[in-house]
């Protein structure tokens, strides 16, 4: 069987796909998967034993270039020549499900009560049910196994294989990592400033764990914010730029990850690394908690079907209940 799996985008919520990757491989091992992304984002899902072929697109591109459509376009209709047995969208956005039935007849997605554009269910064949404020990583599960006529539960997601791999890394990052003291990544960017814990409690909290903190960024402002962090601390370093291949293998040898809720973060759980995700203006929902990944939540109340990027109350969770948790996750690894 031949299956495409379209999820654009964003990062966090590919890798929360991902995890269905090795339960579909369970029921059906002599499938094909490929995985339709934004080019932008194809790194994560490198070396992943259980892809075929990941497909790019370059949709975020038509921003700039409207021109460039009927490249993209036609671009999407040649991957139709692979012959799919079942498109999955994933996503439940007009342009996945557009994406989608360019590449396929037969496609499944998630019905219009259960997606943020109803529209888009108007693409498929196979609608899946499930509720748009359920928990995330469920419901990516529950996109990917239910049109093959299987389930996955809970119970399996929590005690899953990791899913991130990575080779060629950039071995300078092997330089920073102490052996003297504790590794924690610190993620403190995101796509919205309100998600981010301000950096000056970060810096706080670095100086309280004393361990070797490491702050890994994305683009200039998250830099300089790095940067900053690192004038502040002994106890914080400025990575050098990492691509996402590279991030993986620095989270992989991690002992704690502390972050946002945004895509860096959520490798953590995908490679079964300890991890703190901070929340504030959007809902807990979106992971799982487990023995080695905790979060920590501001007490704002989020409504997961319309989030309020002016809630700043990240900044109320207070320093010392992030150091008491990282050093009970410290004390384990």
């Amino acid at each position: 069987m031949k299956i495409a799996i379209v999820k654009l985008s964003a990062l966090g919520d590919i890798v929360h796909a991902m995890v269905a990757l090795q339960f579909i491989k369970t029921q059906q091992p002599d499938c094909q998967i490929d995985w339709v992304v934004e080019q932008g984002f194809a790194e994560v899902l490198r070396h992943n034993p259980h892809i075929d072929t990941i497909l790019t697109v370059n949709l975020k591109a038509l921003k700039k270039n409207r021109l460039a459509l009927f490249s993209e376009i036609a671009k999407t209709q040649r991957y139709a020549d692979n012959h799919y047995d079942l498109v999955i969208d994933a996503q439940g956005l007009l342009k996945s499900a557009i994406t989608a039935r360019l590449i396929g007849k037969r496609v499944a997605g998630f019905d219009k009560q259960s997606v943020r554009e109803a529209a888009a269910a108007w693409f498929y064949q196979d609608k899946i049910a499930s509720p748009y404020d359920a928990n995330t990583i469920d419901r990516n599960a529950k996109i990917l196994s239910a049109p093959l006529g299987f389930g996955i539960s809970p119970a399996q997601i929590l005690a899953k294989q990791p899913f991130l791999f990575y080779a060629n890394e950039d071995v300078r990052l092997y330089d920073y990592l102490a052996k003297d003291r504790k590794n924690i990544v610190l993620v403190v960017g995101s796509t919205w400033p309100s998600r981010n814990y301000p950096a000056q409690q970060y810096v706080n909290v670095a100086n309280t764990l004393a361990e070797n903190c490491l702050v890994v960024w994305g683009n200039d402002s998250e830099r300089q914010t790095a940067e900053w962090m690192a004038a502040q601390s002994p106890h914080i370093i400025a990575l050098p730029k990492l691509d996402l291949n590279s991030l993986k293998a620095l989270i992989a040898h991690a002992d704690l990850l502390i972050g946002n809720d945004t895509g860096p973060t959520h490798f953590a759980w995908g490679l079964n690394r300890p991890s703190i995700t901070l929340f504030g203006p959007t809902p807990v929902s979106r992971v799982y908690t487990t023995d080695i990944n905790k979060v920590l939540k501001s007490p704002s109340h989020v409504n997961p079907y319309k989030l309020d990027k002016q809630d700043f109350s990240i900044g109320q969770i207070a320093e010392q209940a992030i150091v008491e948790l990282a050093r009970q996750l410290l004390a384990i690894v």
